[in-house]
């Protein structure tokens, strides 16, 4: 059987951490910033951890040899 192909769209977005969980980065940190709270740009800085059903569907569909 051949080998399974990455998406290579989901390999730029997500990423894994030592522990198996999926990674990613926070949307609305690109423009239209002057409107938002420094407090809301200070949390979308850091990565968010993807939880529930689409962590199995990232894993087994689109990284499958993350």
């Amino acid at each position: 059987m051949p080998k399974m192909k990455t998406k290579k769209s989901a390999a730029k977005r997500y990423s894994f951490t030592g522990t198996g969980k999926v990674k990613y980065k926070k949307q609305n940190l690109r423009h239209i910033l002057t409107k938002k709270s420094t407090k809301r740009k200070r949390n979308l800085r850091h990565p968010g951890i993807l939880s529930g059903d689409n962590v199995s569907v990232i894993k087994k569909r689109l990284l499958p040899y993350g």
